[in-house]
């Protein structure tokens, strides 16, 4: 009798064992990709990257992951071979099964954790992410997580030789204290001058760093009727009059609103400590998503979005740092405690790097270009991006609007002249315009169609 039940036990075992693998469709949705953009951003304000570092970092993992959905998508054309040096990616085994938006999130997710410090806070996402497809799916999840990898690889390759490694070990900045057109570290922190090499990275689209040289700076002088110095007392005496007005004040809004510098210093006593804000960067991306939102795009049109932003402001910070490190230029800071008020203090806190042109004015500049290009003129959104750190809501039109605001918040801030406000703006919209007209993403033919 034991023999017969232990027979019966072996048959439902083997049965069992044979019994097909549950097998769900797994859906991506634009909230996956938004989760990890998300983490990405939250990640470096922990690990507290620079301006230009963030932009390569969400750069990267959003051409990955959209070179896998170009693939698949008719709708949309590869970037092989319109981004300097970056070859087809690999081809996919056709004898197996691949859901792209799955591969398309696993690059996108590697590539992050390759390049942010923290990887112990990217993994936890991603092994949530892991389980559910794989619970869903086991077999076409194996197939698409290797050909994510497989892709990940590849443009980890590409990303390696964008002279990046190797602007880790060139020399810090010099300053020249003796010249007082040049910069000098301000307060509180000190700081030394933050990616002086960053000219020397590859850059995505244009030409080089230097296609979109602005024009130079106003000529240093301290004379009272010369125009340095007139816009040397407009930042000074704008910032009086908002400060006067406090918290309230329009402006000081706006400066707030837009400040995104991760390098604030607090001094306490004896103690100096950082606060966390994101990057100008990061604060695009935001937008992109409220846009990919407001317009109920699907997980293709998003990773679109972020793409063209991402590359778009990648290059934008590669040809602001070339100029502010060829102009070398004081900032207002220093000037106005020298020559003007030694107890006056911007409003925003001045970031380490020199002035001219704007960073966020140039960066805005070429972001709204290409959110522009995606979505459309007089695009009006609720911005609520710096919600998270304390921050209001600002309501904008357009992108156009939101960039002017964010070039001019730099004058309000105390922390740039208007020449860099202003050129730098322009500037970014220039780069942006030449990306938007040598970048074929879209695939109209197809579009047109659907």
């Amino acid at each position: 009798m034991n023999k017969i039940f232990i027979a019966i036990l072996s048959l439902v075992f083997a049965i069992s064992c044979k019994a097909p693998q549950k097998e769900e469709p797994i859906v991506i949705s634009p909230e996956d990709l938004n989760a990890s953009i998300d983490e990405v951003t939250e990640i470096m304000i922990h690990d507290i990257f620079s301006p230009p570092v963030a932009s390569r970092i969400f750069a990267y993992p959003n051409v990955a992951a959209y070179e896998i959905m170009a693939m698949s998508n008719d709708n949309y054309n590869p970037l092989a071979g319109q981004l300097n040096g970056l070859n087809p990616i690999p081809k996919p085994d056709t004898t197996k099964t691949i859901n792209y938006d799955v591969a398309a999130m696993v690059a996108h997710m590697e590539l992050s954790k390759r390049l942010i410090f923290s990887e112990d806070r990217m993994e936890s996402l991603r092994d949530s992410l892991y389980t559910v497809w794989q619970g869903k799916n086991p077999a076409l999840f194996t197939n698409s997580k290797a050909y994510g990898l497989l892709v990940a690889d590849h443009i980890g390759e590409w990303m390696k030789s964008d002279n990046y490694a190797q602007t880790r070990t060139m020399p810090k900045f010099t300053v020249d204290a003796d010249d007082e057109t040049r910069w000098q570290p301000t307060p509180p922190a000190y700081m030394d001058g933050i990616e002086p090499h960053w000219n020397k990275i590859r850059t995505f689209v244009i030409d080089s760093a230097a296609q979109f040289k602005p024009i130079p700076p106003p000529a240093f002088s301290l004379e009272k009727d010369s125009p340095f110095f007139k816009e040397l007392k407009e930042v000074y005496d704008i910032s009086n009059r908002i400060t006067e007005e406090g918290d309230t004040s329009e402006e000081i809004q706006i400066a707030q609103f837009w400040d995104c510098n991760p390098y604030v210093s607090v001094t306490r006593g004896h103690l100096m400590f950082a606060t966390k804000k994101i990057t100008p960067g990061a604060h695009w991306m935001g937008i992109a998503k409220i846009a990919a939102r407001k317009t109920d795009s699907d997980f293709s049109k998003a990773l679109y979005a972020y793409t063209k932003a991402s590359v778009a402001m990648a290059d934008a910070f590669i040809s602001c740092w070339d100029e502010k490190y060829r102009s070398n230029l004081i900032r207002p800071e220093t000037l106005i405690n020298q020559h003007i008020d030694d107890s006056w203090k911007p409003v925003l806190q001045t970031p380490p790097f020199p002035e001219y042109t704007s960073g966020h004015s140039v960066v805005s500049g070429a972001a709204s270009v290409a959110l522009t290009d995606v979505f459309g003129d007089n695009f009006a959104f609720d911005d609520d991006t710096e919600t998270p750190y304390g921050l209001p809501v600002r309501s904008f039109t357009s992108f156009k609007q939101a960039a002017d605001e964010a070039a001019i918040s730099r004058m309000y801030g105390g922390i740039h002249y208007r020449a860099a406000v202003e050129v730098g703006v322009k500037q970014g919209r220039d780069l942006g315009n030449f990306i938007m007209a040598n970048l074929n993403m879209l695939n109209n033919s197809k579009v047109a169609q659907n």
